[in-house]
């Protein structure tokens, strides 16, 4: 068997986190008496104290050429940090990483560009980095300009690109200049859909036909299982599985199936969601609903920015977490310029979900921008069937929505004795 084109061995990535100790109560001759004594001092000193904290802890895995890997976890298990010491952006801490082969990074908006050149030539300086001559770049260059679709803007500075545009071209760039392992992180969720399958399509592709290796990030697990043979689950910085894709999906949905209401101490996000919980119509926390109960879901959002057209979508997913039902609803409506904190709700009528097991994803975001918080299989609940017609059945996956219909007989009327 050949050598692995990544081997990663007891690597481990630890960052200092500092906080500002807050000073315990004073009385009122305490502070007349700081205050005085501060005249005489040009600047205050703060105590600090300092924390270690493991994005990343023993992280032991190896890819073979032509893999394509899915990457997979909930915000926060690593998987940005993984890709950034795989792709060289940041050193780890501990351990070690042998990669075989030249690596292009689709991590962000932008990755690798220089905003004042023009889009041909990021084209070259790419390929420049990726170590590719001008006559090698060119073979590629048609290619490149077609798959993107950007040829009327081609010398234009990326600087004026939009986000979407910004994307295409990345991801053009890195698909078609060869490198030997494509890292692809959650970055492609920016461009519309038909260019989404558009990438998926040409990364099955160089896998498959070209032997090529990719890392592929993403919350959506539909597209991980469609792309993906194999896929690493992350949690908290550890791999908790590694294996087959379906089987890492499975143990991802069970790792966020869990909990009755979801809270978030992440501050550090400038638009998050900050709780939610799924209530019955006395307001009381619930996760088991009758078929003709009203479902209720409410959360707080929390906005350190100023209004500029952000969007929120809430979804219910079935529990293998494809999505059934979307609303998108215009934030800017409901906050004012400067507002911290709001809270929403949405009731859910009854009779309209079968008995199945569900869940919510919530997601804030800017279309074909910024994806500022997503979070999926959030708040689990239940339908139970409470003595309808398809009791019979309950158990079995007979759908996940009820609906009205007529039932006629198109032929002459019989009389049944």
């Amino acid at each position: 068997m050949s050598l692995p084109v990544i081997e990663v061995e007891n690597l481990s990535k630890k960052f200092v986190i500092s906080h500002e100790v807050q000073e315990k109560y004073s009385s009122l001759r305490d502070t007349i008496a700081k205050q005085f004594s501060q005249i005489t001092r040009l600047k205050k000193s703060k105590q600090q104290s300092f924390e270690e904290f493991y994005a990343l802890h023993d992280i032991n895995f190896q890819v073979h050429q032509g893999d394509r890997v899915g990457i997979i976890g909930r915000n926060g298990a690593g998987k940005s940090t993984l890709l950034k010491i795989l792709s060289r952006i940041t050193e780890p801490s501990n351990g070690r990483v042998k990669i075989r082969g030249r690596v292009a990074s689709l991590l962000e908006v932008g990755t690798g560009f220089h905003p004042e050149l023009t889009g041909r030539e990021n084209i070259f300086l790419n390929g420049a980095i990726l170590g590719m001559s001008r006559t090698e770049i060119r073979t590629k260059f048609d290619e490149i300009v077609d798959f993107a679709e950007i040829e009327k803007f081609l010398d234009t500075p990326v600087k004026r690109y939009s986000s979407g545009m910004y994307v295409r071209l990345a991801f053009a760039v890195a698909a078609h200049l060869e490198p030997e392992i494509l890292v692809v992180d959650e970055v492609l969720a920016v461009g519309d859909s038909q260019f989404q399958k558009k990438c998926l399509g040409k990364m099955e592709d160089v896998s498959k036909n070209q032997g090529r290796t990719v890392l592929f990030v993403s919350h959506n697990m539909g597209v991980v299982s469609q792309l993906c043979k194999t896929a690493i689950l992350l949690n908290k910085g550890s791999i908790v599985y590694s294996g087959n894709a379906d089987g890492a999906i499975q143990q991802y949905l069970n790792l966020n199936m869990t909990g009755q209401t979801y809270l978030s101490d992440d501050d550090s996000k400038d638009f998050y969601i900050k709780s939610a919980e799924v209530l019955d119509t006395n307001g009381n926390i619930c996760n088991n609903f009758v078929t003709s109960s009203k479902i209720v879901f409410k959360f707080r959002l929390n906005k350190k920015i100023k209004n500029s057209h952000v969007k929120l979508s809430c979804t219910i997913q079935s529990k293998t977490g494809d999505y059934l039902t979307t609303f998108v609803e215009e934030l800017d409506n409901w906050f004012s310029e400067e507002f911290g904190s709001r809270e929403f709700q949405v009731e859910y009528a009854p009779s309209i979900l079968s008995p199945n097991s569900y869940a919510f994803r919530l997601a804030i975001f800017v279309p074909n921008g910024i994806i500022y918080d997503l979070v999926e299989m959030i708040c689990p609940f239940s339908i139970i069937d409470e003595g309808t017609s398809m009791a019979a059945f309950e158990g079995s996956h007979y759908g996940y929505f009820f609906s009205n219909y007529s039932f006629v007989a198109l032929d002459e009327a019989k009389k049944v004795s």
